[in-house]
């Protein structure tokens, strides 16, 4: 995780565009220079643009298929970064390059902000960052005014700041590897969402303990809960319990270790086999190598636990959330041919 205490970071220049969807026909309209607002404006806008990536676990680096300076983002920030003087004319580069990645038919055109922050502190060193930000779905807004004549009311169309579609923060730091990235997407649903983090910046997750630790749990989660439905002798119960044990396992333990993982969560060898041979078929479609060995992240764990939930789902009519003890609960089915569940307790929370 890039822990940065964003409100000592300073804005010191924006920039406004409009990208338009190339798809539509749309326009794309270049500012000629970074926009002139007042101290109060600014000090609004840096707390509400940096606000979002507050709590962001994933960190990015640029990257291209055959050498990063193949990558054309990676090469206009290391510009911005070493000559700020060219601001203005690098963002119009920027958004260019946007307008010709935005080809999907459901990519809505909006504006593109381009902003360079100062004195971003990481690890006691200040940083410089340069933000991306754009917007594609605005709101109504009422704005009320009082004048000698009484009141009047105006409906008028904008974004709440902190309601910003698209966003990244390019870190001036371990610029070799492209830099250290952040990214969110409020509007990422479906193929049209990979044009901004791949199509248009580029970008790949940073091989680290955050990446390993969700990998892994998000394998292991589908392996039990697809590879595992319907085989010979496994219950949802006992699925459930499969789950459970391997939440558990990264929440107690500090580092992971996939013979220890794979003893304490399966114990049985066809089932170990098993696993086994379904993380081969996830590397290969996932294009990702299984790390032996890795120190566990728990910001990653705690991020998969909200989708690693325990149901035991029983029709449309009964929803079972388990969190342990699974032999307390008994499975039959009555001389009428009804299947049912009977579940033991000691006392009602």
């Amino acid at each position: 995780m890039l822990t940065a205490d964003y409100n000592t970071a300073s804005l010191r220049r924006i920039i406004l565009h409009f990208v338009g969807s190339k798809n539509n026909l749309d326009q794309l309209d270049l500012a000629g220079d970074a926009l002139d607002i007042d101290t109060q404006t600014k000090d609004s806008l840096q707390q509400s643009l940096l606000a979002k990536f507050k709590g962001l676990a994933e960190a990015y680096s640029f990257h291209h298929a055959s050498s990063l300076q193949y990558n054309e983002m990676y090469n206009y920030c290391r510009e911005m970064f070493s000559d700020p003087d060219s601001f203005a004319r690098l963002s119009a580069q920027m958004a260019k390059h946007l307008y010709e990645a935005s080809t999907h038919p459901r990519v809505k055109g909006g504006e593109f902000y381009v902003a360079l922050f100062d004195g971003l502190p990481i690890e006691s060193r200040m940083h410089k960052a340069i933000g991306l930000f754009k917007t594609e779905n605005k709101s109504l807004f009422m704005e009320a005014s009082h004048g000698k004549s009484g009141f009047s009311l105006d409906m008028r169309e904008g974004v709440e700041p902190g309601k910003i579609d698209k966003g990244c923060l390019i870190v001036n730091r371990n610029e070799d590897a492209g830099f250290d990235v952040l990214l969110f997407d409020n509007q990422n649903r479906g193929e049209e969402a990979l044009y901004w983090k791949e199509t248009f910046l580029g970008l790949a997750p940073q091989k680290n303990e955050f990446h390993h630790t969700a990998h892994f749990l998000t394998l292991t989660k589908q392996f039990i809960t697809e590879q595992l439905d319907g085989e010979e002798g496994i219950t949802k119960t006992d699925q459930v319990e499969l789950l459970n044990k391997s939440l558990s396992y990264f929440r107690e333990k500090d580092a992971f270790d996939i013979d220890e993982f794979q003893a304490e969560v399966f114990g049985r060898e066809d089932m170990i086999d098993s696993f086994r041979d379904f993380g081969s078929r996830y590397v290969q479609s996932h294009d990702y190598d299984i790390a032996s060995s890795f120190d566990i992240s728990p910001d990653a764990v705690k991020k998969q636990a909200r989708v690693y939930k325990s149901v035991l789902k029983l029709d449309k009519n009964f929803h079972i959330y388990i969190h342990g003890r699974t032999d307390l609960i008994e499975r039959g089915t009555d001389t009428d041919g009804r299947k049912y569940y009977k579940i033991y307790y000691q006392e009602e929370a």
